[in-house]
């Protein structure tokens, strides 16, 4: 049967991308089976788009598409990465019904946030032989809002939200053969991690661009650094399926900070691609090869080429006459006609019986109302100090001990502890001496709650600066 109400599909669609206060925007349109970018402007934002009045906002967005002449409403929009929270469960053999309410659960857990007022998906990988998993990646409501509020004071209508990484690199596409996509923006990288056709790591890190040789050295050494860290963190069946580097940027191989990655990059043992044009495949429509690989080009495509968002925060929006139409078709309409007089008999009496129980179910809730209004309050309060409790005391005990394995006289002395995801601590400080770091070091070495301890980097000599990470295991219970 025809869907008339269903609306088609847009020929042409506007991408949309901020990168800081930086603004992408591409007009993309689809012809036969293939696709082109007919329109493209860039330019920069006087305010912020995270903090500023989002009317303001929108004003200036519009500025910078009607200097480049763009007109077109409709837009795919890629979020900016920075705002994901992520939260990863192991998801047990159980009915699905059973798995949602666990991943809700742990949300409502997990996450910083109470739950209603984050936009979650859930992207769920497994691999051969292994366990399923389930990424829940969240955006708080208020961000998702704001945007939204932009995009209207620029005359936007957006058709998608998603991240610009996961449409350059779609976690579907590496069932078999994981893979690490890096973006890389204005300030900071973006790494995706997908295998098993999932979602496995998503992080922003901001190593700093530079012209200075020395200086993008370092960052690329760093960014290194921050790659094997998140390895690190993965189960072994999952860092064994990640094979390919794939490297992504807006001017491929004009980025020193890329180029110096690419060179170092061979030591985490994964083939490098430096992707500098899309592919049919990846897109399931033809682009010319002089597209620009960028997010905003990548949310267009797909959106067009009608391969949908993977990871979609956009909230639906469904009208009353579409509601109205996809319950009521032509020939269910018919029939209804046929049946109205037969339904008008029958509403009578369903109006009496429907006034008899509308009054005994509102003395019920006469008597039920003041313990249900006690016992919301409670539920408040719950969610607003859940946070500040943890039965486990379990940053009190990495603190505690590491206290006692420097020494008391100040020789050693930290002075930032950062506790990570899966049990790493990270540690950095200043030490009168060497000797007196490696006693340290060997004290927590001595410690059973302490494994792998090592040192990342150590800088001049007295005192010296250093930086070390170690993982934290609960410890066995006493009998």
């Amino acid at each position: 049967m025809m869907d008339w109400f269903k609306p088609k599909r847009p020929q042409t669609l506007l991408g949309l991308a901020f990168d800081g206060l930086r603004v992408e925007a591409v007009v993309v349109h689809r012809s036969n089976g293939s696709a082109e970018v007919v329109r493209s402007g860039e330019g920069s934002l006087t305010h912020d788009p995270r903090s500023a009045d989002p009317e303001v906002v929108g004003r200036e967005l519009r500025s910078v598409l009607d200097a480049a002449g763009i007109r077109e409403r409709r837009c795919g929009f890629a979020l900016p990465e920075d705002l994901a929270l992520t939260l990863q469960t192991v998801v047990p053999d159980l009915p699905e019904e059973d798995v949602q309410s666990l991943l809700q659960l742990e949300a409502e857990n997990g996450f910083p946030y109470p739950a209603e007022s984050l936009a979650c998906v859930t992207s769920r990988f497994q691999l051969l032989d292994g366990p399923a998993y389930a990424t829940q990646l969240a955006v708080q409501r208020d961000s998702i809002t704001r945007l939204e509020a932009i995009l209207r004071a620029a005359r936007l209508f957006p058709v998608s939200f998603t991240f610009g990484i996961t449409a350059l690199q779609m976690p579907s596409s590496a069932k078999t053969e994981g893979a690490i996509a890096l973006w890389f923006g204005e300030r900071r990288v973006t790494v995706l991690v997908v295998s098993g056709g999932g979602v496995i790591a998503l992080r922003t890190l901001e190593p700093g661009v530079s012209t200075d040789d020395a200086a993008t050295r370092i960052a690329a050494e760093q960014l290194v650094r921050e790659l094997r860290v998140t390895l690190g963190q993965l189960p072994d069946a999952v860092r064994d399926s990640l094979k390919t580097l794939r490297i992504f940027g807006r001017h491929p191989g004009t980025n020193p900070l890329e180029s110096a990655l690419t060179l170092r990059a061979v030591s985490l043992g994964l083939r490098i691609e430096c992707v500098k044009q899309f592919t049919s495949n990846e897109l399931g429509i033809k682009l010319p090869v002089t597209a620009p690989v960028t997010p905003a080009v990548a949310v267009a495509v797909r959106e067009l080429a009608g391969r949908t968002a993977e990871l979609e925060f956009l909230p639906p929006r469904v009208s009353a006459w579409q509601r109205f139409a996809g319950k009521h078709s032509s020939g269910q309409l018919v029939i209804a006609g046929k049946l109205t007089g037969a339904i008008l008999g029958v509403v009578g009496l369903a109006f009496g019986w429907q006034q008899i129980q509308f009054a005994r179910l509102s003395s019920e809730w006469a008597h039920m109302a003041p313990k249900v209004l006690e016992l919301r309050q409670f539920q408040q309060q719950i969610k607003q100090f859940r946070p500040w409790f943890d039965d486990s005391i379990r940053s009190l005990s990495i603190l505690r001990r590491l206290t006692e394995a420097l020494p008391e006289n100040g020789d050693v002395t930290a002075k930032t502890i950062e506790l990570r995801e899966a049990g790493t601590v990270l540690c950095s400080g200043t030490a009168s001496d060497n000797t007196a770091l490696l006693k340290a070091l060997n004290r927590l070495r001595a410690m059973s709650e302490v494994v792998d301890v090592q040192v990342d980097q150590v800088r001049g000599k007295a005192p010296l600066q250093f930086t070390f990470n170690f993982q934290w295991i609960a410890s066995p219970p006493q009998p």
